[in-house]
């Protein structure tokens, strides 16, 4: 029976290391379409500054050379560090803000790994629906990143969401193996795992979207334009692929906390689960909407254009901040119940999100 329970583990230890195989490899040719932007050539990138027009590649990234042209008025930084013209108040709140929300995001994780370090129940604290779905919104929205040519920030963003997930879950793969998980559910979790991977794996071998040409009047707001600025944008073919992955990503982000919902409700506790891991996500939630809804539209759009053009993005941040906040009250309710059920009084300086 020891011998079966080994090879069991070492079967599902190796799946799991294909599965990781699989996406360092894929984000080994990402790094590769990011050193040369979706594969173009030195000299079809020498060709792409004609006449103040700049081409742009992955993240929209500008060519030297271009600023004094293309952003006259902007931050210099902000132009070379990011890829984006910010010439006024408004598109420098929205990059500050942008880089807060980064911010909460990185260091979300932490308590939740230090909670699970000293507590070591992470496989029953957390779903493991959860953190799949997570993964999955969070795949799909750097793929409809890419296609849907959102702002860098939210390509950066995203790429860091993929990371962090994939932590959270090697983490969750270690502490339900070291607490003996039945095989048929851990075979499950695994190739679920592996089926994520491969989605996010298959973003490095998209096609690379043709030439943009950016005007001289690269994203700014232009008052007295003779623009029909009500009108929406049409959508690119690219563009509706990309929106309908940023679609499905928002779905995945709103049904991943109903697992963990239910798992805090049929435990009537949150013993185990960080409640700062929620309390910084939606921080960053918040600041990731403002970031997008402050940023001026393009030369020639109008705000129900830009609305419309990041409308799955803005409901997978913003949407998902009701669902967080009913998590929090979760922790509330067991916490006080916890407390009280531990003889009352005497713990009434416990902290009380202290989980």
């Amino acid at each position: 029976r020891f011998k079966q329970a080994t090879n069991h583990l070492s079967d599902t230890r190796l799946a799991c290391l294909l599965s990781v195989s699989l996406f360092c490899t894929s984000l080994e040719e990402i790094a590769a379409l990011l050193r040369t932007p979706w594969g173009l050539s030195a000299a079809t990138q020498e060709n792409m500054h004609t006449d103040g027009v700049l081409t742009r590649g992955t993240f929209g990234g500008p060519a030297s050379g271009n600023f004094t042209t293309l952003c006259p008025n902007g931050s210099k930084w902000v132009w070379e560090g990011l890829g984006e013209c910010a010439q006024d108040g408004r598109d420098m709140a929205s990059i500050y803000i942008g880089l807060l929300s980064i911010l909460c995001f990185m260091v979300s994780s932490l308590p939740q790994y230090y909670s699970s370090c000293i507590k070591g129940n992470m496989d029953q604290a957390l779903s493991i629906w959860f953190l799949l779905l997570w993964l999955g919104g969070d795949s799909c929205n750097l793929i409809g990143s890419f296609l849907a040519d959102q702002l860098p920030l939210q390509t950066y963003t995203a790429i860091y969401y993929v990371f962090a997930d994939l932590l959270m879950l090697a983490m969750y793969t270690y502490y339900k193996l070291k607490n003996r998980m039945a095989e048929s559910r851990r075979v499950l979790h695994v190739v679920g795992i592996s089926c994520v991977l491969g989605l996010t794996a298959g973003l490095a071998h998209l096609p690379g979207p043709g030439p943009q040409g950016v005007s001289s009047a690269f994203r700014s707001r232009s008052l007295l334009s003779t623009v029909d600025v009500s009108a929406v944008k049409a959508f690119t073919p690219k563009e509706i692929i990309g929106f309908s992955i940023g679609s499905v990503s928002s779905v995945l982000y709103l049904c991943s906390r109903l697992p963990q919902m239910y798992t805090n409700y049929k435990r009537k506790s949150t013993e185990g689960v960080s409640y700062f891991l929620f309390a910084l996500v939606i921080l960053g939630n918040t600041t990731y909407g403002l970031s997008v809804l402050l940023k001026n539209p393009d030369l020639g759009q109008g705000e129900k254009s830009y609305l419309v053009h990041h409308l799955p993005w803005l409901i997978g941040s913003l949407g998902t901040l009701s669902l967080d906040l009913m998590i929090s009250i979760q922790f509330l309710i067991y916490r006080k119940a916890a407390v009280q059920g531990a003889g009352g009084g005497g713990e009434e300086t416990a902290p009380l999100m202290g989980s």
